[in-house]
């Protein structure tokens, strides 16, 4: 089984066209999935939207208490029951088509981990703000030196596991926040994961939820805290 895992917060105005488009398109390219939105505290009809859409293979996990998407997708991950579990964000800001290129190279690959990069091709950031831009190629940067970050692109939101990495690494995971994604990627790659990357670009631009100036002081603090947390549960 393939699992497909969409965090969520109060996205109840784009909901119903992201679940028929991921129905129609997981319904062609795939015999045996699952769909699970994991509910990061959302206070409007979110949760509700998805309950009452009717398709048998969609289903909803969660919690009351908004936390944070590293939160949501941790939660989604080890609720999941595929083979290979797949999160990106609510808006397919990937596209859908990449799932399916993912789910191939990730098979052909041998791989237990492999994450969407947007520095492997020229326009991964096609359409970015320069704002944006100059932000996430400085975290970037910023991990690189700090937390020995090794790949192209820590903070894309479409990564995959094996059954075996998600629960290993997910069970360990404690970061709520945006940088729970070098959390994830410093615990595999510690734990002896097989780590790939695939090139990826944005299709569907939205405005961000990242606040600039406060979410990038909370995630270089979270940086120093996920490194002392990995350090700690590996000893």
């Amino acid at each position: 089984m393939f699992s497909l895992i969409i965090p969520m917060y109060n996205e109840e105005k784009i909901l119903p066209d992201t679940i028929e488009t991921l129905h129609a398109y997981m319904e062609s390219a795939f015999d045996d999935y699952e769909i699970v939105f994991a509910d990061d505290g959302s206070t409007d009809r979110s949760r509700k939207i998805v309950e009452e859409c009717g398709h048998e293979r969609m289903r909803v996990v969660g919690y009351e208490k908004n936390r944070g998407k590293g939160c949501a997708v941790r939660c989604g991950m080890l609720a999941a029951r595929g083979d290979i579990r797949l999160f990106t964000d609510c808006d397919l800001a990937y596209g859908t088509e990449i799932i399916r290129t993912l789910y191939d190279k990730f098979t052909a690959a041998g791989c237990d981990v492999m994450i969407g990069s947007r520095n492997l091709s020229g326009d991964g950031y096609e359409g970015y703000t320069a704002l944006r831009r100059i932000v996430s190629k400085t975290y970037i940067r910023v991990l690189c030196t700090i937390g020995g970050f090794k790949l192209s692109d820590s903070q894309c939101g479409f990564k995959a596991f094996s059954a075996k990495a998600a629960e290993d690494v997910f069970s360990r995971c404690e970061t709520d926040g945006f940088a729970f994604d070098f959390e994830a990627i410093l615990f595999a790659t510690k734990l002896g994961y097989k780590i790939a990357e695939l090139p990826v670009k944005i299709i569907n631009h939205r405005e961000s939820k990242v606040d600039v100036l406060s979410d990038s002081i909370r995630m270089l603090r979270d940086l120093l805290q996920i490194k002392k947390h990995v350090k700690e549960q590996l000893k």
